[in-house]
């Protein structure tokens, strides 16, 4: 390709509403545009980084096994309302009404495809002999997203690559979700940039496992906890907290009221009773599917929703209303606590919480609060479970050890789904033994975009984005510094059909352009390997070879410059190998210990 003809509109200057590093060098580099809140059109050389990253993954999930179809973007609103999840996404779906009648919406576009790729396994798998299957797509997917940003970390419109597989038991789903793990591992390690997989919790798609792959990094979303002495770690919605050791119990005198007039927060009430934080507890209120629960954590602590949802079983978790917290608590919110509510409810109170010798809560009495309230004496009608986020300096669930914190992007989710879709939708097969038995399925998501803004937001500086040499839009890019000398572009041509020939990636820049101009898009544009020809160095009898991560140059013969950079490209390729080998038999290892 050469520069002249290509559309690449880089930026000098960084725009204004970009605040990631990947969404302001993507944009800087003329590979992205955006069109709207959360969407984006992939320009060619963007274009070119996507499709080397469906590649990647389309080389992998084939090798682990699985058959690639397409479904519909567009989905029957019955399909959702089969599954239950219609009310449970919210407004989440994109909702349309295609029959142009009145009456709500007839279709959603999809944001994920578990009630679409059961249906199709429901009317196609119907014998034990079929399994074990698993079906993948690259497709479109789209979420009402309230808050679209970071560029094309959150958006509305999403390319992502999911799979789905069913299998006749345990055993069988355990080793398709490993054959997905260990493909998830191959694809990232290819990608060439850091990343974890964390415990992770499953949330509307559901499920009894999961896993995150994050790839660590500042303007990261996600908030993994991970422990350096054992490898523990999980995303923050499902990380563990290990024993907090309990108050000495001991004689205490009972519970009293005290006024605390105008004081509704946390904050104003430790303040006004002269209390720590970690002395207090706030007491929330939530309707669990249909029913009203409480839930109790310390004052300086977060609760998981997450959390509170598993242990209380709800499939749909949401804060209750002002309205009915009254009717419960019998005062407004900022006075409400766990003892003597107007109505009961069920009340699950964290584990730092029942640790406490004393702690004060809400008196359900407006401008009222309880002192001296003893947990394992006053609050015995609570369960008590692990309900809070984990922080910086927790114990370890697994060894006890302080646990550390850091932020990450999700690029991959592997989940156990169970029987969760094949119930709903009634998709079952014949087993060994002629009964009719739900389908037990797996999923697997990655996030295609995130793969190209991972990348970036680990491989750039200064200058501009530094591509792996698997996702570069172009392995080389030759720069023939006059563009009216003959012998230099002569020079330039031959490389550049030895590079072709070769199977190797090349941009030929070949604009009247400044030198300077030239290595500073270069490096803008990110591209491994920079090959510069010039009317100097042809004098010489060399050809200048810049790698993007190297600090200086170095030049090569001109007269064998096309058989010498091929060497150097090739044994870069043979290293990422060897490395991605390397890690796999790590792997391999560790799961035989």
């Amino acid at each position: 390709m050469r520069w002249s003809n290509a559309l690449i509109p880089t930026l000098k200057e960084t725009p204004a509403d970009a605040v990631a590093p990947s969404h302001s060098l993507l944009l800087r580099a003329g590979m992205v545009r955006q069109l709207g809140a959360g969407t984006y059109t992939y320009l060619p050389l963007g274009f070119r980084v996507l499709n080397k990253a469906i590649q990647i993954v389309r080389e992998e999930m084939d090798a682990a096994g699985a058959q690639e179809l397409l479904m519909p973007a567009v989905h029957p609103v019955e399909l959702w309302q089969e599954s239950n999840r219609f009310g449970i996404m919210g407004e989440i779906l994109m909702k349309l009404n295609l029959s142009g009648e009145g009456g709500g919406p007839t279709h959603v576009l999809g944001p994920t495809h578990e009630e679409v790729i059961t249906d199709v396994a429901r009317d196609l798998i119907k014998s034990y002999k079929q399994l074990p299957l698993t079906l993948y797509q690259i497709q479109t997917k789209f979420r009402n997203e309230a808050r679209p940003r970071f560029g094309i970390l959150r958006t509305r419109e999403f390319l992502m690559k999911d799979a789905y597989s069913f299998d006749a038991d345990v055993a069988q789903l355990n080793q398709s979700y490993d054959a997905m793990y260990e493909a998830y591992c191959r694809i990232f390690d290819r990608c060439g940039f850091p990343y974890v997989a964390v415990e992770a919790e499953s949330g509307p798609i559901g499920g009894d496992a999961s896993h995150e792959f994050m790839v660590p990094c500042a303007i990261g979303e996600d908030v993994v906890i991970h422990c350096a002495k054992c490898s523990y770690a999980a995303n923050r919605e499902k990380a563990e907290i290990g024993q907090v050791a309990a108050a000495a119990a001991g004689e205490a005198a009972p519970y009293q009221e005290v006024a605390t007039p105008g004081r509704k927060t946390i904050r104003e009430v430790c303040e006004f009773l002269k209390l720590p934080e970690a002395r207090s507890a706030k007491f929330l209120i939530y309707m669990a599917d249909d029913r009203p629960i409480g839930a109790l954590v310390r004052g300086d602590h977060e609760l998981n929703e997450a959390k509170l949802r598993r242990v209380s079983k709800a499939e749909r978790l949401v804060p209750a209303d002002p309205g009915p917290i009254e009717k419960i608590a019998g005062a407004s919110i900022g006075s409400i606590g766990p003892i003597n509510l107007a109505q009961k409810i069920a009340v699950y109170m964290d584990r730092s919480v029942a640790a406490l010798a004393d702690v004060v809560v809400g008196a359900n009495r407006e401008g009222f609060h309880l002192t001296g309230v003893v947990p394992a004496r006053d609050l015995t009608h609570g369960e008590v479970h692990d309900l809070r986020n984990a922080e910086k300096d927790d114990p370890c669930p697994r060894c006890g050890s302080a646990m550390e914190l850091s932020q990450g992007i999700e690029i991959g989710h592997v989940f156990k789904l169970g029987t969760k879709y094949s119930d709903a939708l009634n998709a079952t097969f014949l087993n060994d033994k002629g009964a009719a038995v739900p389908l037990i399925m797996g999923c697997y998501g990655i996030g295609v975009n995130r793969i190209l803004a991972a990348a970036v937001e680990t491989g750039h500086d200064a200058n501009g984005i530094i591509w792996p040499l698997n996702l570069a839009p172009y392995e080389v890019v030759l720069v023939p510094l006059q563009v009216q000398n003959a012998a230099v572009m002569e020079a330039a041509a031959l490389l550049e059909q030895q590079f072709t020939e070769a199977g190797v990636d090349v941009l030929v820049d070949d604009r009247e352009q400044r030198p300077g101009v030239k290595f500073k898009d270069a490096d803008l544009i990110g591209i491994p390997l920079r090959v510069v020809v010039g009317e100097r160095g042809l004098k010489d009898g060399t050809i200048e070879v810049k790698w993007r991560t190297d600090e200086a140059a170095h030049t090569v013969p001109a007269a064998n410059a096309g058989e010498t950079i091929l060497a150097e490209l090739q044994a870069r390729h043979a290293a990422i190998a060897e490395k991605c080998n390397e890690r796999r038999a790590e792997r391999a290892a560790s799961r035989n210990r």
